[in-house]
């Protein structure tokens, strides 16, 4: 018996290792999963776990830039695009970039949380200085409260006692 791989070569079933009928688990046929001989190899049917994101450096996005501008002809830009595996909206974001001046903003960015690179002694002046408003928020509260209390005796005409001078005055 002969079996048809997806190259069109006809290999015989006992070249194969498999019976009539028989299938592997992932339902792809060792003649798929072989090392192809000819021109035209397949490509592995596996998919990784996790997608890999792409990275550009920025001088391959100015040398593909460049490129793109030399694309006169029709069809010619987006033949540029399929053999770099890039869409036109990467172009988009590039000359954007590109007309911004910032060579830096070529580069990749950095994903995920940005790491906390502040001094110290800027955390614990920050600190303080909230700390002090508080404290202060509270002072002009507690002198408020002060203040209604000696109007209030004022008019019950309860007299109130003033302070022992301290030292500390």
């Amino acid at each position: 018996m002969m079996k048809l791989t997806t190259h069109g070569a006809v290999v015989p079933k006992a070249a194969t290792g498999e019976t009539e009928g028989a299938r592997r688990a992932t339902g792809v046929s060792p003649v798929a999963e072989a090392p192809a001989t000819g021109p035209a190899s397949v490509p592995d049917p596996e998919v990784p776990d996790r997608p890999i994101r792409r990275r550009f450096t920025a001088e391959y996005k100015l040398r593909i830039l460049r490129k793109a501008d030399q694309c006169v002809e029709p069809g010619e830009l987006g033949a540029l695009l399929r053999r770099e595996g890039l869409y036109s909206s990467h172009l988009t974001v590039w000359r954007r970039q590109r007309e911004e001046g910032s060579l830096r903003a070529l580069e990749p960015k950095k994903r995920g949380r940005k790491a906390n690179g502040r001094d110290p002694v800027q955390r614990e002046n920050e600190r303080l200085r909230k700390e002090n408003e508080r404290l202060t928020q509270r002072l002009r509260q507690a002198e408020l409260i002060i203040e209604i209390q000696k109007k209030a005796s004022e008019m019950l005409g309860i007299p109130l006692r003033s302070p022992e001078p301290d030292e500390s005055d």
